[in-house]
């Protein structure tokens, strides 16, 4: 059965355990940063950061308030990035028939990287400007395959990430987001049916980050696209 991450937002304490241990498995170094006026750290995601709890501040009843989102590829079902970058290369992205994880190969390289990362409505894809690799979660395949939980949804020690089997996962999400109601009536589930990756907001999701919701839904067929087509790419789906 496909399988699915539940982000609770409303027990997020920001320890940024799941941002360390996605570097630490994927032996992924670590980034020369700046202060720029937030505790978020680094400023955005990248070619070697592909996991970042972003910090807003927000203003709630006259008192200042946090907003932690643990932000990652939402490995989407129908993925407008796989789409987009098979015009190029159809090894390029792929999609795990058992998992549905949305995988980024060393084909990526040979792909209009930009062109893929504007294909994703929450502009993860991050292209490494030496090699043109492109980067991103790749929801720990190797450890799922073997039976683990992600790197990230281990470390968590909130109960902020959980991973399981798709149904398991949405029926604990919908448990979750009826009781957080009591408390939080304007909570909502992000992006439960589109994504393998759905969240629960404590108040509008724009609130948060601006990308942290958006239609992951097949789109009309852009140029390249539909110049693929004709040039007998009959094949191709749209993104």
């Amino acid at each position: 059965m496909a399988k699915k991450f539940f982000i609770d937002l409303t027990r997020c304490t920001a320890c940024r355990g799941c941002q360390i241990a996605c570097k630490q498995w994927k032996k992924l170094p670590a980034e020369q940063t700046v202060n720029w006026g937030s505790h978020q750290n680094p400023r955005d995601l990248s070619f070697t950061t592909l996991k970042l709890v972003r910090f807003t501040e927000v203003v709630v009843k006259g008192k200042v308030d946090w907003l932690f989102f643990p932000e990652q590829c939402r490995h989407c079902t129908e993925p407008p990035c796989m789409y987009q970058a098979q015009i190029d290369d159809e090894r390029a992205v792929i999609q795990d028939e058992l998992t549905g994880a949305v995988i980024f190969t060393e084909y990526t390289k040979l792909v209009d990287g930009e062109g893929v990362r504007t294909a994703c409505p929450y502009d993860i894809p991050r292209v490494d400007p030496e090699t043109k690799l492109i980067s991103k979660c790749d929801m720990c395949l190797d450890r799922v395959q073997n039976g683990k939980k992600p790197a990230c949804v281990l470390s968590c020690p909130t109960g902020t990430m959980s991973f399981g089997d798709e149904d398991e996962m949405m029926a604990l999400a919908e448990e979750r987001l009826a009781a957080v109601k009591k408390q939080y009536p304007n909570a909502v589930l992000g992006n439960p049916h589109d994504t393998r990756v759905v969240y629960l907001f404590q108040q509008n999701p724009v609130d948060y980050f601006e990308k942290a919701v958006a239609d992951a839904s097949p789109q009309l067929m852009n140029r390249k696209q539909m110049f693929a087509r004709i040039m007998g790419r009959s094949d191709m789906k749209r993104s």
